[in-house]
């Protein structure tokens, strides 16, 4: 909005160029973000805490510990949410259809979690939406996007599948191209909802992937810096860099309220939200594989859990002592802030990693 409103009044005002710049306005939206999640927090609790009386049922199975947080309230996702569309409505490109299509997934996965967290406590259990129905939405909103981006987005880039470490490679995956896409949005949305488990752990990972590929879409989205990393450039993308800018800073101030003892939890309204953006995102940017090693640790906790599963299935035994991982930790005796810290520094080597492969060509 402040671009399309201030940025013409540039020749008379030379203050209002500084809104052409992709720099400029994620800035904005980080400040913006936090500061509504600052402003919105306290009351947003307060009013979650009322209308959900005792909070978030907790699994009786899970860690003794996690007994003790019983009555702390859930749908803190609102928070970034509302910090985002606030961002975004002010310090993004209004007119660019990558804005539209992450924030649609955004918005989309964050009314699944919400209907999710909603059943959880009206029915006062930890099962919520049933996983089918669940999942036939999730994949109809991950669908719409896929169809939506490939009619904004030139062959042969539109169904390409960059691949790190190789600087002219991109298969094209054809008719398989809308599946895969469904498999990235779905699959990184579930998997941050696994991770979810413990006060901060989420969405100290989230920030770090958020902020890489808010670097990432703003090098893939400029001409010069693609060809000079030889990664594929890819025309308006550099404007998800504001969208992960309103995503950190609602995601910095959620954690204000999160940190240990948590005031609010994520719950699925945000998880399910906070994964399917970063999914949209790095297929937008080309980087859908990228995507798994800067949020590696969100895919080891997806593959505890598989691996435990399975093997109870067809063995009857339990790999772990309980899933997803950060649960066998607590279960080993490791503190709970000792968990957090110990994945966040996984997540940040990760991250370190992922970054390495815009380079290593």
């Amino acid at each position: 909005m402040l671009l399309e409103l201030l940025f013409p009044l540039a020749d008379e005002f030379i203050v209002f160029n500084l809104f052409q710049y992709i720099t400029f306005r994620t800035g904005g939206a980080v400040l913006t973000a936090l500061l509504v999640a600052f402003m919105i927090g306290p009351r947003l609790i307060g009013w979650l805490r009322s209308k959900q009386g005792s909070g978030q049922p907790i699994r009786t199975d899970g860690p003794e510990t996690h007994l003790a947080k019983a009555g702390t309230p859930t749908m803190g996702g609102l928070m970034i949410l509302i910090g985002i569309a606030v961002s975004m409505l002010l310090w993004g490109d209004l007119s660019n259809a990558y804005v539209w299509i992450v924030f649609m997934v955004t918005v989309g996965f964050g009314l699944i979690g919400f209907a999710d967290d909603y059943l959880k406590l009206t029915k006062r259990n930890t099962k919520g939406l049933p996983g089918r129905v669940k999942l036939l939405f999730e994949v109809l909103i991950a669908a719409g996007a896929a169809a939506w981006y490939l009619a904004v987005t030139p062959d042969p880039l539109a169904t390409g599948l960059a691949v790190p470490f190789f600087k002219d490679l991109l298969i094209n995956l054809g008719f398989f191209f809308v599946p895969f896409v469904i498999l990235v949005i779905v699959g990184t949305s579930n998997a941050v909802n696994l991770t979810d488990g413990l006060d901060g752990l989420a969405i100290g990972p989230v920030i770090l992937a958020a902020a890489c590929f808010g670097f990432i879409s703003y090098l893939a989205g400029r001409v010069d810096f693609a060809e000079y990393l030889q990664i594929h450039h890819t025309a308006g993308s550099g404007e998800l860099a504001v969208f992960c800018g309103a995503l950190i800073g609602g995601g910095l101030g959620f954690l204000w309220f999160n940190a240990p003892p948590a005031m609010v939890f994520m719950g699925d309204t945000g998880s399910l939200s906070m994964g399917g953006a970063l999914g949209s995102i790095s297929v937008i940017t080309k980087h859908e594989l990228v995507l798994t090693i800067i949020g590696g640790l969100f895919v080891v906790e997806t593959v505890s859990v598989i691996v435990q599963v399975a093997s109870y299935k067809l063995t009857g035994k339990r790999v772990f002592a309980m899933a997803p991982l950060h649960h066998h930790f607590e279960k080993k005796g490791w503190a709970e802030p000792t968990v957090v810290i110990r994945f966040w520094i996984i997540a940040i080597i990760l991250a370190l990693v992922g970054l390495a492969t815009l380079k290593l060509r």
